[in-house]
């Protein structure tokens, strides 16, 4: 049996949570990956995996082994292109997943100058603003507005995004333009509501220094970033979001910003893929290039707060 073989087809299935798909990922046939899991518990005298007709479990010895590949199969890609990689471009596909306004506004049209640095890699750009399983679905790394409490996860933050909170011309007229966030009474928001707990996160201002949040009624609660913008805009009530994703609506006054002199904090960005192996050149490079993208956004002139309240990918 080839050793190193069997140490990837075990790896895929715990990552992929699933034989079939490890098969298909590894252009193997099942059978081949069924068999080679049998003889390498059989090899190793353990259980590594306990199969059920819905899931594949991985037992404490199957965690401790795939934590052990992962570092063997880390070091001897490094050593086949501890050379190669200084002769020849990055090649291959890299798959990469960020939220909607990111890939729309930022990453998408830059991608141009990637392609020309590196025109032998490949990305597969998932956009959405939910938490995605890295190992378990395939992605190298993710974009997030948010801290990841994975301790699975390197996370970087690579940029801070001012925010402003803003309502539609229709509404303003209707419910006025507020002087303060002391004279919120008469106003309602758009609520965003996290998909872990149902509920709507409340606003949030900076003043004199310090956090403080209102909470506002909301006629209308939604879980995505467009939907979110979509609804101040149909004069639903105030909404907060990073000033380049909402730039475009401001510009054809579809957006008038209000509250200026006590704005919300910046938005953090973050990168963030699995530690403790070894990067591929096209994932190393790709991280690089986002790293340098978000470089004119890295810092603020605001203070930076903890966040309690982060709209997802807004």
């Amino acid at each position: 049996m080839d050793q190193v073989q069997a140490m990837r087809i075990f790896t895929r299935i715990v990552e992929l949570g699933s034989f079939s798909r490890a098969a298909e990922r590894l252009q193997l046939p099942r059978a081949t990956v069924s068999n080679t899991l049998k003889r390498l518990e059989q090899r190793l005298g353990v259980r590594l995996l306990i199969r059920t007709t819905r899931q594949v479990q991985v037992t404490h010895e199957g965690t401790l082994y795939y934590q052990r590949c992962v570092q063997l199969l880390g070091a001897l890609e490094e050593a086949d292109t501890l050379f190669s990689h200084q002769k020849l471009q990055p090649s291959g596909k890299a798959r990469i997943d960020m939220p909607h306004s990111l890939a729309r506004e930022i990453v998408i049209p830059a991608l141009d100058d990637f392609y020309r640095r590196y025109p032998d890699i490949t990305l597969a750009l998932g956009a959405n603003d939910t938490h995605v399983d890295l190992l378990r679905e395939g992605v190298d790394c993710v974009l997030r507005a948010w801290e990841t409490e994975d301790d699975s996860l390197v996370a970087r933050r690579i940029a801070q995004l001012p925010q402003l909170t803003c309502a539609s011309p229709a509404y303003l007229r209707e419910r006025g333009v507020p002087q303060s966030i002391d004279h919120l009474q008469r106003h309602r928001a758009v609520g965003y509501f996290s998909l872990a707990n149902n509920r709507d996160y409340p606003l949030e201002f900076c003043r004199d220094g310090k956090l403080e949040l209102r909470e506002l009624p909301a006629r209308l609660s939604v879980s995505g970033a467009d939907a979110y913008t979509s609804g101040a805009r149909a004069g639903m009530g105030l909404i907060q979001a990073a000033r380049y994703s909402l730039a475009p609506w401001l510009e054809k006054g579809d957006l008038v910003e209000v509250l200026a002199a006590t704005p919300p904090p910046p938005m953090p960005i973050y990168i963030m893929y699995p530690p403790g192996r070894f990067l591929a050149p096209r994932v190393r490079v790709l991280i690089d290039w986002l790293i340098w993208l978000f470089e004119p956004h890295k810092s603020s002139d605001m203070a930076v707060f903890p966040a309690n309240a982060r709209k997802q990918g807004k």
